[in-house]
């Protein structure tokens, strides 16, 4: 099992509203998830971002692999 940390969308159409969750790769991009460790909300300026840093470390320890997206957004709360 390929396990990911990617954003699933939410939100209406043209205000995106994203959940950084930790997801099975062969799901769909907002299909079923394992489990949800924090949002994104690239409409407010500057971008909201909020993760809950200790599940983030422990789903990468146990090998899930973050997206570019997600890493860039790891990376800015000093996750990485």
């Amino acid at each position: 099992m390929a396990v990911k940390i990617r954003l699933r969308r939410m939100g209406a159409k043209r205000a995106p509203f994203y959940r950084v969750v930790v997801a099975d790769s062969r799901f769909p991009r907002d299909g079923r998830f394992i489990e949800e460790i924090g949002t994104y909300d690239p409409t407010k300026n500057p971008a909201a971002v909020n993760i809950d840093s200790d599940k983030a470390k422990k789903w990468i320890a146990n090998g899930a692999q973050p997206t570019d997206t997600v890493k860039a957004l790891l990376k800015k709360n000093g996750v990485l």
